[in-house]
């Protein structure tokens, strides 16, 4: 596993990177010569957990309203980083969003304070919500921390374009929130699932799924329409 790092620690910028694809990737995918271009990628199998998500119209009473950013690099790898506190434990970014914010613009918010990063463009939103339930020990201690009794999160999610450069990556985010993550990496869709912790794997999994069209080409996706 290779692994990149630039700044100092403290108020400078800091990026550090992990590399992946030195591992055998255990889930099929779609696999290109290092000559051709990048291609987007295709998502043959994905399903890790037992359970689909819950999705809802609206937020229900007792979730915390949440939204979720999956930011796709120009080779159609997802942008996935690991919690300070918590080892071993990679998300896409997320966070909550305030009282009459509009959603997208939370998302845009929330990517800039968790990874510095401004040069995102705006693809698609799952237009349901989707819900996960916090475990006992991981409720207790963010309902101490917010000072709240919520049972879990509603997220709406969204699909955003990383047009920057890796040096724009900054785990301590524009200065206005505390850093949320450690190392980053660029994931495989399937990678990104089965990195997750367990509670949010079925999000996880619905969220690729709606987004899977976004990582196909345009030969594929003629290719099946002239099936129909």
């Amino acid at each position: 596993m290779a692994v990149k790092a630039s700044g100092l620690i403290g108020r400078s910028a800091i990026s550090v990177h992990l590399d992946f694809y030195s591992f055998p990737v255990k889930l099929s995918c779609l696999k290109l010569p290092v000559t051709s271009p990048p291609k987007p990628l295709v998502v043959l199998s994905v399903a890790l957990s037992s359970s689909p998500a819950r999705t809802v119209e609206s937020p229900p009473v007792g979730y915390r309203k949440n939204v979720g950013i999956c930011l796709v690099s120009p080779c159609r790898k997802i942008f996935t980083a690991s919690k300070i506190h918590i080892p071993d434990t990679w998300q896409m970014p997320q966070g909550g969003a305030d009282e009459g914010e509009d959603l997208r613009n939370a998302a845009f918010r929330e990517l800039r304070e968790e990874t510095g990063v401004t040069s995102a463009e705006f693809i698609a939103e799952i237009p349901n919500w989707l819900t996960y339930d916090f475990p006992r020990e991981v409720k207790d201690k963010l309902n101490r921390k917010w000072r709240t009794s919520y049972k879990g999160q509603a997220q709406k999610w969204f699909l955003f374009k990383f047009t920057g450069k890796e040096e724009e990556i900054n785990l301590l985010g524009d200065g206005t929130a505390k850093p949320e993550f450690k190392v980053w990496s660029w994931m495989l869709p399937e990678q990104v699932i089965e990195h997750a912790v367990y509670f949010k794997r079925p999000v996880y999994e619905h969220v690729i799924k709606q987004f899977n069209p976004y990582f196909m080409d345009e030969e594929k996706v003629s290719m099946d329409s002239s099936k129909d």
